[in-house]
């Protein structure tokens, strides 16, 4: 038991680990729309900022949930 909590303490959280964190990945299938950005604006809070990611289909839905955080002033768009 000790040599695991060993191993947890020895964990170091690099950039990239940070950034998985805050990435959504987006399904148009799995949960409805409003589900995605309600979890955006949690992101936001918690992060200060999130990535949105899809594959195929979902990409339509990714956009829209961009632009419905865009209009309420929560987000930029971001290249």
């Amino acid at each position: 038991m000790e040599e695991i909590t060993e191993g947890v303490n020895n964990l170091h959280v690099t950039a990239a680990d940070y950034h998985k964190k805050n990435r959504i990945q987006v399904s148009n299938t799995k949960k409805p729309l409003f589900f995605y950005v309600n979890l955006a604006k949690r992101y936001m809070q918690q992060y200060n900022e999130v990535e949105l990611s899809a594959l195929g289909m979902a990409i339509a839905t990714v956009v829209t949930i961009a632009e419905i955080l865009k209009n309420n002033g929560l987000a930029i768009e971001k290249n």
